[in-house]
């Protein structure tokens, strides 16, 4: 069940879909305005958050977005000193990688299949999530 000391990487898909207040997964957003966990993100995550979440609503839902992200107190900015090249299906999303490495995030939330490789890799370990999963964690720990 998240806690406040659950440090999470969410991808930038897993964070978009969140967004819509109708959505089923809202919970992930309502859940990190409540501080219900610690949202770790790099520039890199930032600026892809901005870009696609501006592409898929409006620049200024991507604003308003951003704003909260960086004035919540929720929030762990990492400056990743390695950049481990675990994802070789999508470089891309590496930075997700480098970030919960660096953060030592408790599980990255991603529907990503990409993210199917850590599974393999002795170290470092890093849990991924399905979006389903982590709203399922989210959800159980208010009751």
């Amino acid at each position: 069940m998240p806690m406040l000391t659950d440090r999470v990487v969410l991808d930038t898909n897993s964070l978009l879909s969140s967004l819509a207040r109708r959505g089923s997964a809202y919970p992930v957003w309502k859940g990190f305005q409540e501080g219900r966990y610690i949202l770790c993100v790099t520039t890199e995550i930032l600026e892809e958050y901005e870009e696609v979440i501006a592409r898929k609503t409006t620049p200024t839902v991507a604003e308003n977005v951003l704003n909260t992200i960086l004035e919540s107190e929720n929030v762990m900015r990492i400056d990743p000193h390695f950049h481990l090249h675990l994802i070789t299906d999508d470089p891309d999303d590496d930075k997700f990688v480098d970030c919960a490495f660096a953060a030592q995030a408790t599980y990255i939330v991603s529907n990503d299949t990409h993210y199917d490789v850590l599974k393999e890799i002795r170290f470092p370990k890093l849990l991924v999530l399905k979006l389903k999963t982590f709203i399922e964690k989210l959800t159980s720990s208010k009751e």
